[in-house]
């Protein structure tokens, strides 16, 4: 390989020598990247030969940590994961096309999640319904899918938590997205009669529409896409969407960040067949829901191995079954894998006590959001 051609220790380089030396670094650089390509084709011929999943969650956080623990800067460790983020979905494509399926279309906050996560080089589809994504990838039409499952603000997201009791798909990965809503319009915004979004948007910008746009009619939608595409073809509307949405429909921005807490974020999960689950990574999460015994104390006498065991459980609520009347399943969010010795044998015990008991997955925890 060229070297950088050689100067007097502590000299300062002037603006053409340091031109040189990038463009010296940039053919290494390239020469290197295809030294990986070869590889990724080669790991993609085993994968195809012994059927093994293109994307492992396990082994793409063991990559980003091997990259942070070697990385001296002055590049930082987000800027880095960016960079490999595109290098590892150039990969997917390498090794064997990967079609994601996400809720929404282009443009849709759960549309720029899975693009975060995959990058640009695998195919997306998009789904207008949560369940629809569900049924693309069980019928094999995508590899995986990626659906919201919980906000910040407004809790979970039902569609999402009723698709997985009629579905045998697991959660594989989780994201976090940061919200940022946008008010956009062809108009001024005096001429602004009614406003276009998801309902769970208008809950979120509930104050600053109280003081910015008091009278304004709100109509209902369901996605946020789909607001951005009626404002961008009537007069006298406007959306509240994402910044891509504004983009993908050419609408003006009149009004940036209008959420009413800075902190809004969005969870997001990656789905596939249960073949393709993660393996334990020491930061994982686990997903559950059971059904309890109709008899007092019953949800008590669930949660106690949890206890004794001295597993966090992040997360709990309650839902219908829709199997009986008043009859109730319990979702949980425990931090750790379901093959981890302690959480292995509370499961078990756990069995004892339901009527019914599902895995939904273990996966590695998202410790950021994507967008931060």
């Amino acid at each position: 390989m060229d070297q950088p051609p050689a100067h007097p220790e502590n000299a300062p380089l002037d603006l053409a020598t340091i031109r040189v030396r990038i463009d010296q670094l940039d053919r290494q650089l390239v020469e290197l990247l295809n030294q990986r390509a070869e590889c990724a084709q080669a790991v993609g011929a085993a994968k195809r030969a012994s059927g093994d999943p293109i994307f492992v969650p396990h082994r793409e956080l063991e990559v980003f940590r091997r990259l942070a623990s070697a990385n001296r800067g002055p590049l930082p460790d987000e800027a880095l994961r960016a960079i490999w983020r595109e290098v590892m979905s150039a990969s997917f494509a390498l090794e064997r096309p990967l079609t994601i399926c996400h809720f929404g279309q282009t443009g849709a906050f759960t549309h720029l999640a899975a693009r975060l996560k995959f990058g640009q080089s695998v195919d997306y589809t998009s789904a207008e319904g949560i369940a629809t994504v569900f049924q693309e990838v069980e019928k094999g039409r995508a590899d995986y899918g990626v659906v919201p499952i919980e906000n910040s603000t407004d809790g979970s997201i039902t569609d999402t938590i009723d698709a997985f009791l009629a579905s045998p798909l697991r959660i594989i990965n989780e994201l976090h997205l940061r919200i940022r809503h946008h008010l956009m319009s062809r108009g001024p915004r005096e001429a602004i009669r009614r406003i276009y979004s998801r309902h769970t948007v208008f809950g979120q910008c509930r104050a600053w529409l109280a003081a910015n746009m008091p009278g304004v009619e709100l109509v209902e939608l369901v996605s946020t896409t789909k607001a951005a595409e009626r404002a961008a073809n009537e007069e006298g509307a406007a959306a509240i969407a994402s910044a891509d949405a504004a983009t993908t429909f050419n609408i003006p921005v009149l009004a940036s960040d209008i959420q009413d807490t800075s902190t809004n974020l969005t969870r997001f999960v990656v789905i596939g067949q249960p073949s393709r689950a993660a393996e334990p990574t020491g930061k994982d999460k686990t997903s559950l829901a059971f059904g309890v015994q109709d008899r007092p104390g019953a949800l008590y006498d669930c949660l106690l191995p949890f206890h004794r065991a001295g597993i966090n459980l992040c997360r709990i609520e309650s839902r219908p079954s829709r199997r009986r009347p008043w009859e109730y399943l319990f979702f949980i969010d425990l931090l750790g894998h379901q093959r981890d010795p302690l959480i292995a044998a509370a499961l078990t015990e756990l069995a004892k006590g339901t009527s019914t008991l599902e895995i939904l997955g273990s996966y590695p925890q998202a410790d950021r959001a994507l967008n931060e």
